[in-house]
């Protein structure tokens, strides 16, 4: 676990890497042979990232590789990034079954998506970007999908909200940039310009947010060319809100492995201490 722990704090420090980098993508007089420049460097992370995620633990195996796998855990795939080692840990054969591997998909594969309740997604739109979100009341949260629907008439843009596709109460309500916008214990901002017909989403999180993935969507849109200020301020507040969410699961995770250690070592003393009594 010790080779665990010291992986996750390289994990976490390319992360943070990575996340310098994708604020400064958000440079406003960045041009896009600029923007592709950072992506290339934010591809560079991802490929150091593969490398912890891979890494030997020096005997035949691998640090991430669940219950033991003599082939590298992660495997590259045109697709994405797939687990292929043994999911589940070894644990320690004693009256504590402590876990002394970590299941690599989990760590690597598994982060909680949005801000941890919900996800905004921008669908549709080049003048106008989404933040992350907050709850503001747990109680209301429904789990339901959203759709946060713009129209522009006469120079005036409103919105309207439907809820798994139905209309809600929340119909051509005026829009304010920079505004919150509220439905069953959500708010979320959008701010600039919406053109008509464009809309944002909010859906439920899931634990499937990948390390990989989240690196790869900043990369292809960064190197994306004529983007417009709305588009690279939404896949800048995207990158961050994942490489957030990414690093507090891998923190949470480090932080476990500690705590796995310090059990171990609390479980050797003892049966040492049984040893010279008996």
């Amino acid at each position: 676990m010790q080779l665990t722990e010291a992986a996750l704090a390289d994990a976490g420090e390319l992360l943070q890497q990575a996340r310098e980098l994708v604020t400064s993508a958000g440079n406003a007089s960045y041009s896009d042979a600029e923007r592709a420049d950072v992506a290339n460097q934010i591809a560079e992370i991802r490929k150091q990232l593969m490398g912890v995620a891979n890494r030997s633990d020096g005997s035949g195996g691998y640090v991430f590789s669940g219950q033991g796998s003599g082939r590298p855990p992660f495997l590259d795939r045109a697709g994405g990034v797939d687990y292929v080692g043994t999911g589940g840990a070894v644990r320690v054969a004693s009256d504590e079954p402590l876990p002394l591997t970590l299941d690599g998909g989990q760590v690597w594969l598994a982060g909680t998506t949005g801000n941890g309740v919900f996800e905004a997604r921008s669908t549709q739109g080049s003048g106008a970007w989404i933040d992350a979100g907050r709850v503001t009341a747990p109680d209301q949260i429904t789990g339901a999908n959203y759709s946060i629907n713009f129209s522009v008439s006469g120079g005036t843009t409103t919105y309207s909200i439907l809820r798994d596709g139905v209309a809600t109460g929340v119909a051509n309500a005026p829009y304010v940039s920079g505004q919150a916008i509220e439905i069953d214990g959500m708010a979320v901002s959008v701010s600039g310009s919406p053109a008509d017909g464009d809309a944002f989403e909010l859906v439920p999180a899931e634990s499937d947010l990948s390390v990989f993935d989240a690196l790869d969507r900043v990369v292809n849109e960064l190197k994306t060319p004529l983007l417009t200020t709305a588009q690279v301020t939404q896949t800048v507040q995207n990158g961050l809100r994942d490489l957030d969410a990414l690093s507090d699961h891998l923190q949470a995770t480090r932080s476990m492995t500690g705590e796995v250690l310090n059990r171990i070592d609390g479980v050797d003393n003892r049966l040492d201490d049984l040893r010279l009594s008996g």
